[in-house]
């Protein structure tokens, strides 16, 4: 990627990220609830209607709607997102402080999906229509069927209740603490990414740079790892970067259950709260990583594949 198109993308990123926060502010404004009772609420005061009216005032709540989204704005180019109603906290420093658990469980769930998936899918290709595949595919169908939450309620019970070899409440301190929702979230993953890798490595075993290495004499697990699986890899990065995107984004339903304190349980108490300030930070903050994540998946297709440099 030449630095004028880096630009162009970077660019793009800051026009949908400005459209993105515009439809959120407009969104928390129609949304139902005061913010001003919650957050007096939350201090476990109720004040006089007077004392309402004055703190509306002086947060701008009672500024006309596009004066409240410049302000807003304004401070957000400053790395300022306000203050949490429910918490008094600034939103900043409350999504900075949930990034690290988040972080920690979508590495653990990737890593754990690639060393099934990868496997799993280049097993079943090569040994396509045969006991091995079918058995292969049905775990796939059978894991992409089952929702996360049901999965994440089942390895509760079984791991944690019948065998009692976890604890049920996770805190993301330690391995034993995040072993589950990482292998809840790793499972559907596996299911789906054991399916991609199989079309993949199918779709390259047909080409013919394959025939024509085996006419060489090279043996079939030289064809295979050496030049099957990086051919492969293309159409696979762009999930994988959809996929982290969406883990450190947070994963609200595991998350909750397994009581992790990440992106996705604040998310969910922001919410429930009707904390917008908390909305808006956590909103703009999911779509910079998404946006961001893929801006560096378009880039490592440049390195992966040596076609692209030679177009360009």
């Amino acid at each position: 990627m030449t630095g004028k198109q880096l630009g162009k993308r970077i660019v793009q990123i800051l026009i949908v990220l400005i459209g993105i926060s515009f439809f959120t502010f407009m969104l928390t404004y129609l949304a139902p609830g005061d913010p001003v009772r919650t957050m007096y609420a939350a201090s476990g005061t109720m004040p006089s209607e007077e004392v309402l009216q004055a703190a509306r005032e002086e947060l701008g709540l009672n500024d006309p709607i596009l004066v409240q989204y410049g302000h807003w704005l304004t401070n957000c180019l400053h790395g300022d997102f306000g203050k949490s109603y429910s918490t008094g906290k600034p939103v900043a420093e409350l999504l900075l402080a949930r990034l690290w658990p988040t972080l920690k469980l979508a590495l653990c769930a990737m890593v754990l999906m690639l060393i099934v998936s990868v496997p799993l899918g280049m097993l079943s290709a090569v040994y396509r229509n045969k006991p091995i595949d079918y058995i292969v595919r049905g775990f796939t169908f059978f894991g992409i069927s089952m929702p996360n939450f049901w999965v994440g309620l089942l390895l509760m019970y079984f791991i944690c209740i019948v065998l009692g070899w976890l604890p049920v409440v996770s805190t993301g301190i330690g391995l034993k603490k995040i072993i589950l929702p990482a292998v809840t979230l790793a499972f559907a993953m596996s299911s789906k990414y054991t399916r991609q890798v199989r079309t993949a490595v199918l779709e390259e075993m047909h080409q013919d740079y394959v025939t024509g290495a085996r006419a060489r004499g090279a043996s079939e697990r030289e064809i295979l790892w050496k030049q099957v699986f990086p051919n492969s890899l293309l159409p696979l990065i762009t999930m994988f970067g959809l996929s982290l995107g969406s883990l450190l984004g947070g994963t609200a339903v595991v998350e909750v259950i397994f009581s992790y304190q990440g992106l996705g349980n604040l998310a969910v108490s922001a919410i429930t709260s009707y904390d917008y300030n908390l909305i808006q930070g956590y909103v703009l903050w999911v779509a910079l990583i998404y946006m961001v994540v893929n801006l560096i998946v378009d880039i490592s297709y440049y390195w992966v594949d040596p076609r692209i440099r030679v177009k360009r």
